[in-house]
């Protein structure tokens, strides 16, 4: 496959947003127990990341028949760097703990829109 060099590609799309964001995938290493048993941690520290800016947004991804969840996740990541991005993934109580496993992938925002500000865990929100 051939690659782009990221200065191309950012050249392209100079109008637009161009913010850099880090995506954690997570996926279960050892069934669904191990990642019940880290939920109430997992989900303290998520929310702590929201409060302080850090997270963009997270959540679970349903099965292909969006009926039940089989421990897989996403979590979107303001950082400095790559670097940054897999040690705030690192800290994660469910990835301390073996619960789950994860990859980081750099993501470019360019397009979309926001209109509210929502806080998902409190449900505060406001116009911006």
């Amino acid at each position: 496959m051939q690659s782009i060099p990221a200065a191309d590609i950012l050249q392209a799309c100079e109008t637009m947003l161009r913010k850099q964001l880090y995506v954690v995938f997570t996926k279960p290493t050892n069934g669904m127990g191990p990642v019940m048993a880290n939920l109430k941690e997992h989900l303290d520290f998520q929310i702590d990341l929201e409060k302080r800016g850090i997270m963009f947004g997270a959540g679970p991804f349903w099965n292909d028949a969006e009926d039940a969840w089989e421990g897989e996740g996403m979590v979107v990541i303001r950082a400095a760097s790559l670097a940054q991005a897999k040690a705030i993934a690192d800290s994660d109580p469910m990835h301390k703990a073996g619960a789950r496993s994860y990859t980081v992938r750099p993501w470019l925002l360019n397009e979309g829109t926001v209109t509210i500000k929502l806080t998902y865990s409190d449900g505060k929100r406001e116009v911006i």
